[in-house]
């Protein structure tokens, strides 16, 4: 039996132990030490994770596709149930089965059974709701008990990303965290050096936590709201009244964790009266196509694809030939960062609440350390960095810093 750091975050998962007093993530899919955090359920078949499950939908094989697991947790839908072919299940079920996968694969290429593990959690699962937030954590507990842990603790997912830092840190500093994932933003202000590196306890060194519910998925759903649901008929004008079409449909659409709620007969007859009273028709056309094919998740990939590119390349494109010939949305960075701005804002607010907390100014930071995909987006860049304008910038592993951190952490509490 063995300790291990699991991270398991919206986007992606990793799953590492510490092997030669060094730690060690493991490979959960082929090669690759993260998966993403998808499962797929075909009809009649075993569930299929990660990568896998992404093909299977995209290629087509009839089933249900569910991705952003984690950002049910401290929401009404993680007890709500979901038709998974001729079954209803609970999403907590949906997220046991995904990370019982996990670590089996985990233990087979450790060649080790996990007793015990390390959970990376948000600072706020819910954002100004303790109780929520308490909710939240007490139920991956349960879930990480139910699939073989004896014994489950907590770290704050800064806090893991300090500790893999710290590993490369010779002087004693101050560090910002900033861990920008797919579902949440979380900043820690810790004091590091490689003498406080060798001690099992570090409460005294952790200055500041703070966190919001903000993540790559918001920005997905902002980029999709501003520039794929117009086409599908959003804001677009019903025939009798000063009203538009009902928008419930597009909010779902764009949100990874609602699109499945779409999947029903009922809803396609709704959209068809929407239809008849709708002024433009022809959207709402679109919009039924999307989701009588069950292609929501498929749009929700472009547009996370669209949104890497254009933050890398400057530009990008949709193409929703699959809906309407020559059908396409494109995106620049002007217009990734028109419709999102206002998530970087409200995440780089969370810097001075920190330095507030720690009782700091901004010159007082020495380092600010990036991890999470998020991260690789210009304007959220510039965001953090202007909170902390004069500290050293260090990039992290994107995905696996946290993962790493919380490796040791599980090493440490183990020993």
């Amino acid at each position: 039996m063995a300790a291990c750091g699991l991270d398991f975050g919206t986007s992606n998962t990793t799953l590492g132990l510490v092997t030669e007093a060094r730690p060690r993530l493991l490979p959960l899919e082929g090669r690759h030490v993260t998966i993403p955090s998808a499962i797929f359920f075909p009809p009649g078949q075993p569930a299929v994770v990660g990568r896998a499950a992404m093909a299977e939908y995209v290629e087509g094989t009839p089933g249900r596709l569910m991705r952003s697991l984690k950002s049910v947790l401290g929401s009404s839908l993680l007890e709500e149930t979901t038709p998974v072919g001729r079954e209803r299940i609970k999403f907590r079920d949906v997220i046991a089965r995904y990370l019982t996968a996990v670590k089996a694969r985990a233990e087979a290429a450790a060649g080790t059974e996990f007793d015990t593990v390390v959970h990376g959690r948000p600072v706020h699962f819910v954002d100004a709701d303790p109780e929520g937030d308490a909710k939240a954590e007490n139920a991956l507990r349960e879930i990480a008990s139910s699939i073989g842990f004896k014994h489950v603790s907590f770290q704050y997912e800064p806090i893991a990303a300090a500790l893999d830092y710290e590993q490369q840190v010779r002087a004693e500093e101050i560090a910002l965290i900033a861990d920008i994932g797919g579902g949440t933003s979380d900043f820690s202000i810790v004091r590091l050096s490689a003498e406080r590196h060798a001690k099992a306890e570090r409460a005294d060194d952790i200055l500041a936590n703070d966190g919001v519910r903000i993540g790559g998925t918001d920005f997905d759903r902002r980029l999709s709201l501003g520039t794929v649901m117009p086409l599908l008929g959003l804001g677009s004008p019903m025939s009798r009244g000063d009203i538009n079409v009902p928008n419930a449909y597009f909010h779902d659409l764009a949100t990874w964790s609602s699109i499945n709620r779409l999947y029903n007969a009922r809803t396609l007859r709704e959209i068809e009266e929407v239809r008849r009273d709708a002024r433009r028709p022809e959207l709402i056309d679109r919009l039924y196509t999307v989701v009588e094919a069950e292609r929501g998740h498929s749009l929700a990939m472009e547009v996370e694809g669209a949104k890497i590119a254009t933050s890398e390349a400057g530009q990008g494109s949709i193409s929703l030939d699959w809906v309407e010939r020559g059908l396409v949305a494109d995106i620049d960075r002007t217009g990734l960062v028109t419709h999102t701005d206002e998530l970087a804002r409200r995440i780089a607010e969370r810097i001075g609440r920190c330095l507030a907390q720690a009782g700091l100014t901004a010159d007082r930071i020495d380092a600010l350390f990036l991890t999470g995909g998020s991260t690789g987006l210009p304007h959220v860049r510039a965001a953090l960095t202007a909170g902390v304008p004069h500290a050293r910038v260090v990039d992290g592993d994107t995905f696996g810093s946290v993962g790493t951190g919380l490796t040791i952490e599980a090493a440490r509490r183990a020993a």
